[in-house]
């Protein structure tokens, strides 16, 4: 169902569509925040393990159907995909030991990313008003029947990919350089002392840093993509309300037609995004990890 429909059918203002459309289905619905620790969002918890079963889905089946002689077309967009993740994370990161562990989780990044991101090229009110048409069938309040089908514009998901990289950062930080050799270097660099004395007195000037470091990149690497597909997001609901008012308005037909243009124009032009911001997350994931195995 389209936003038009939409709007015309429950005669909702622009902020009151907008505002439903930004709330997730939780275990408790009267309040909501973008950060919120005690609420669980259940809709971009689904469609997170929906996009990575697809994604995985279409990796088994492209290595199961892989052959020697001539690739089909999706056999060779996998390998072209495989080769280009390859040869970054030899780029980036120079122990081939790790890289057997890294590359796979950088392809694994990709590709979730990407197929989270392509959630929002499906129309606004597609699968929101089918999960209202459900709760009507269920008996419940259709005002109630909260659904976001993008994930990576939740910041909690974001968040949490960047968290999981920071995790793995810090295990190859400690298997390359020993427990020891890290924790070192979290109190003796980046200002090295020549003596002990300058050693214990840069410590905590060097830890706080260090620190400060590590909780800068992980939570600009969650905000970059959250913030990019979040302003997408708005983008398709104010098309959306465009084609809508052109419907709810006698004589308004050039207002819908350009919000179909400009929808259909965004949705092309937010193809680049979509594929970029996979891209970034996955290119900066092998930065820090290249610099886990690097000294200060």
């Amino acid at each position: 169902m389209s936003a038009e429909a939409h709007a015309v059918e429950h005669a909702v203002t622009a902020p009151e569509y907008i505002g439903h459309h930004l709330r997730h289905l939780q275990n408790f619905t009267e309040k909501q925040a973008i950060v919120d620790w005690n609420y669980i969002n259940y809709d971009s918890i689904f469609w997170s393990f929906v996009m990575g079963a697809v994604g995985l889905f279409l990796l088994w089946r492209a290595a199961r159907k892989a052959t020697a002689g001539v690739p089909t077309r999706f056999q060779a967009a996998v390998e072209i995909l495989v080769e280009m993740v390859d040869t970054q994370a030899k780029g980036i990161v120079h122990n081939a030991e790790s890289r057997k562990a890294v590359a796979p989780v950088a392809l694994t990044v990709f590709v979730w990313i990407f197929f989270m991101n392509a959630m929002d090229l499906l129309p606004v009110d597609l699968l929101p008003r089918l999960w209202e048409e459900y709760y009507k069938v269920a008996g419940h309040d259709p005002h109630h029947a909260y659904m976001r089908v993008v994930p990576t514009a939740d910041l909690s998901v974001t968040l949490g990919m960047s968290i999981s990289v920071l995790l793995i950062c810090l295990y190859y930080n400690m298997k390359v350089k020993g427990v020891g050799g890290w924790i070192k270097e979290l109190f003796t660099a980046p200002f090295h002392a020549h003596s002990l004395v300058g050693t214990i007195v840069l410590a905590p000037a060097n830890f706080f840093l260090n620190i400060v470091e590590f909780g800068a990149k992980t939570i600009s690497h969650g905000m970059r993509l959250w913030g990019n597909m979040y302003a997408g997001e708005l983008v398709f609901m104010l098309i959306a309300l465009l084609g809508a008012a052109g419907l709810s308005s006698l004589g308004s037909v050039g207002l819908w037609l350009t919000g179909v243009l400009a929808g259909s124009a965004w949705a092309i032009f937010h193809i680049m995004i979509i594929a970029l911001q996979a891209f970034i997350f996955m290119m900066l994931t092998l930065v820090y990890i290249g610099q886990a195995h690097e000294g200060h």
